[in-house]
């Protein structure tokens, strides 16, 4: 049976013209098996075709530029680091080249080899430009193979870790689209001896995404390729440029910064409700919402890089910032002109005359105003105690006639309220205005921003 095998080989060398591998093989004993007549048959092959070989030597050396094509498949992508400025993928980078020296007279397809013919060949020396810490797969042996073709093609095929700088815009963070580059071509070779192109495969692509390659943040929406020429170390050198369009996710940033920030917002306007003689309770409620949204606004930067402008996460926050501390300010206005007069009635209990329940003075901007004298207050001609304990309002009353008078402003005393004692103070009328303002403002504020930095995938 073995020498039935090794005649048909023998036939077939002759068929096809491997006229070395014929007077090889005829020299070969009888008892010699088919795969070890093929492994002979390769081995020889290889040793033949390796005479005389110089891998210093690029294929063509001394003619036209040798043409190097390019295919990636991406495996995975991440993680995506704002703080480094760099991003991570793993993919299988090939390489594909002609050598007019390996090309062997043979009906194989492809001679599938080992990795250590490498050592033996000449292969290019491909660079990534912007990369850093990249590293090539090694468990549980090296992740590369080659493959030559009869005509002399070689594939060279490798699986890599690849950690590449990506300069990001991030005014619109978290509200943008990150373009990530990757440059990559030879590191001693000019175009006068080598230039780069894209392999494009079946489906007319050069980069493949794998069907499970998934981003916690992002979404990847485009790979547009490109090459060029640059100047690299004093020549010139063909570059080869993928551009990787990363979309990012806003939800997590959304449920951590954004609904907490507005609600913060929203717990600060309690306060227009509350009493305005409830100095100590609204400026409680003011102080910690401050102090909450600017933790709120100091934790989001935690991984986030030192940049020198402002981003769009920041411009909310500083917004929402800036309405806690406004309603805060509005309270200082209300307890302000709670004191001296706003043209808000005061609300207090008269307890015995009935002619001292109601009354009301107004001064006009044009009217002149009273002197002490005229108002008793002069120390000769003092109000002397009313029945009933209604001294000291009276006075109050007169020296209240002074201020507005000197600052022309319009002033209402008060009003007896039967049913209530001691001094009340009526709704401000600046509290019932902020209740619908500062609402309003907001909202106004979230639509233009919203509609500002709305983003639609490319």
């Amino acid at each position: 049976m073995d020498g039935l095998l090794r005649h048909l080989t023998l036939a077939m060398a002759r068929r096809h013209g491997a006229i070395v591998t014929y007077f090889v093989l005829s020299a070969l004993p009888l008892s010699m098996s088919l795969a070890e007549v093929k492994m002979y048959n390769a081995s020889q092959l290889l040793e033949n075709m390796l005479v005389g070989y110089d891998k210093r030597l690029r294929p063509g050396f001394g003619g036209k530029p040798l043409a190097v094509m390019i295919y990636i498949n991406l495996r995975s992508m991440g993680p995506i680091s704002e703080l480094d400025m760099v991003y991570t993928l793993d993919c299988y980078f090939r390489q594909t080249w002609y050598d007019k020296r390996l090309s062997m007279n043979i009906s194989l397809e492809h001679l599938p080899l080992g990795i250590t013919i490498l050592e033996r060949i000449w292969h290019p020396d491909t660079v990534f430009y912007n990369g850093q810490n990249s590293y090539l797969h090694t468990i549980t042996t090296p992740n590369k193979f080659v493959r030559i073709s009869p005509n002399g093609n070689v594939l060279y095929s490798q699986r890599l870790t690849i950690r590449a700088s990506c300069v990001m815009d991030l005014k619109t963070f978290p509200l943008d689209i990150q373009s990530c580059p990757l440059f990559f071509g030879s590191f001693a070779y000019s175009t006068e001896d080598v230039v780069y192109q894209w392999r494009y495969g079946k489906d007319g692509k050069s980069v493949e995404f794998g069907k499970d390659i998934w981003l916690s943040q992002f979404d990847l929406i485009g790979s547009p390729l490109s090459n060029y020429t640059g100047n690299i170390k004093g020549a010139p050198h063909t570059i080869l440029k993928v551009k990787f369009h990363l979309y990012r996710h806003a939800g997590y940033f959304i449920i951590q910064v954004y609904v907490p920030c507005a609600l913060l917002v929203i717990l600060s306007w309690v306060a227009f409700w509350i009493n305005r003689e409830a100095t100590a309770d609204r400026i409680a409620l003011g102080t910690t919402t401050v102090l909450t949204m600017t933790i709120c606004g100091i934790e989001n930067k935690t991984d986030f890089p030192k940049i020198s402008y402002i981003t769009a996460l920041d411009m909310y926050v500083a917004v929402c910032f800036a309405f806690v501390l406004a309603t805060i300010l509005e309270f200082a206005f209300v307890h302000y002109f709670t004191k001296y007069g706003t043209g808000e009635p005061l609300l207090y209990d008269s307890s015995e005359d009935e002619e001292d329940s109601v009354f009301e003075e107004t001064f006009e901007e044009e009217q002149e105003c009273p002197d002490l004298e005229s108002n008793g207050l002069d120390g000769s001609h003092m109000p002397k105690p009313a029945k009933g304990g209604n001294f000291g309002r009276i006075l109050l009353a007169k020296v209240c006639d002074c201020l507005h008078c000197i600052t022309h402003t319009k002033v209402y005393y008060g009003f007896k309220k039967k049913d209530m004692t001691g001094f009340i103070n009526s709704v401000s009328q600046i509290d019932k205005s902020s209740r619908v303002l500062f609402p309003v403002t907001f909202l106004i504020f979230n639509v233009v921003y919203w509609v500002s930095y709305s983003r639609w995938k490319v």
